[in-house]
């Protein structure tokens, strides 16, 4: 295969993914004019439309979408390949996403680690708890906290989160101290939305190894981790945080425990990413880090 007809595969996978002749550009770190003639080259000698371009968007048409499938496989056959035999450091530009108070707490403070072993890398971090279409948007992999729904993914669990159920000092002044779960009716929980459906998140616990679901009424729900902590703080219900976030606060007064001998399950911590990346050489020892960066962390 010509080095002109793998490079035109590669601009065209990059386009598919990132829904965008731009993204796949900076990337690449082409020119805008370079990826258009590829795109028109490859079409030509394919004698066959691979997208579809509107105002908004570019999309593979039918036969772009199978040609897109086969260039994801050449694609990580030849990288793997060329990784086994150059051995040559990753490098390029990484796009991840992490869950915020992981990225803040776990994942920055060992960044100038990372970045020291593997300097042809360069890092682009966006930081939140949405889901992200990876393969839409261009992110190479994600961080995430909780049970995973997408199975179009590969997964990798990195870390489990320990739980505890906490309230407001003030907030069990008024409401009491629950001693089992049937006292907890009556009680009011902040509700945390989930962004896939909208429906709050159960409290879960624990009971001789089975798992018991509540979902107690609220006066607030939220989307995001830190107001779900600072609304608990606030007085405003009961919720279930990972302990490390917490643990100041705990430690303060400013929250307490609730029915600790009825732990929640842990949280588990994974790393997703798209089957086209499975054997990028950049996401590979990103995982990899990652991995080694949660069996590290003995505060979680």
């Amino acid at each position: 295969m010509s080095g002109d007809r793998f490079q035109e595969m590669r601009i065209f996978a990059r386009i598919v993914e990132g829904r965008s002749l731009t993204l796949a550009a900076d990337d690449l770190q082409l020119p805008r004019a370079t990826v258009t003639n590829a795109i028109k080259r490859l079409e030509a000698r394919l004698a066959t439309r691979l997208l579809e371009r509107t105002t908004r968007v570019v999309a593979p048409t039918l036969d772009g979408q199978a040609y897109y499938e086969r260039c994801q496989r050449l694609l990580a056959d030849l990288a793997e390949m060329e990784a086994v035999f150059t051995r040559t450091d990753p490098s390029g530009l990484l796009r991840v996403n992490l869950q915020a108070t992981l990225a803040r707490r776990v994942v920055a403070p060992a960044l100038p680690a990372f970045l020291a072993r593997y300097p042809g890398i360069q890092l682009q971090v966006g930081e939140g708890d949405r889901l992200v279409d990876l393969v839409r948007e261009g992110v190479d992999c994600v961080l995430r906290v909780g049970n995973l729904q997408d199975s179009s993914m590969v997964a990798r669990q990195v870390a489990r989160l320990r739980q505890v159920t906490c309230a407001s000092r003030a907030y069990l002044d008024r409401h009491g101290r629950p001693a089992s779960l049937e006292e907890l009716d009556g009680h009011l929980a902040v509700h945390y939305l989930s962004s896939s459906t909208g429906r709050p998140y159960p409290l879960e616990f624990l009971v001789d190894g089975a798992l018991r679901q509540l979902t107690p009424p609220c006066s607030v729900a939220v989307t995001g981790a830190d107001m779900y902590t600072a609304s608990a703080i606030a007085g405003l219900g009961l919720v279930q945080v990972p302990r490390y976030r917490v643990e100041a606060e705990l430690a303060a007064g400013l929250l307490e425990p609730v029915l600790p001998a009825l732990e929640p399950p842990d949280l588990p911590v994974s790393v997703l990413y798209p089957h086209s990346r499975q054997l990028s050489p950049r996401v590979r020892v990103f995982v990899d880090w990652l991995a080694s960066l949660f069996g590290e962390a003995r505060d979680l």
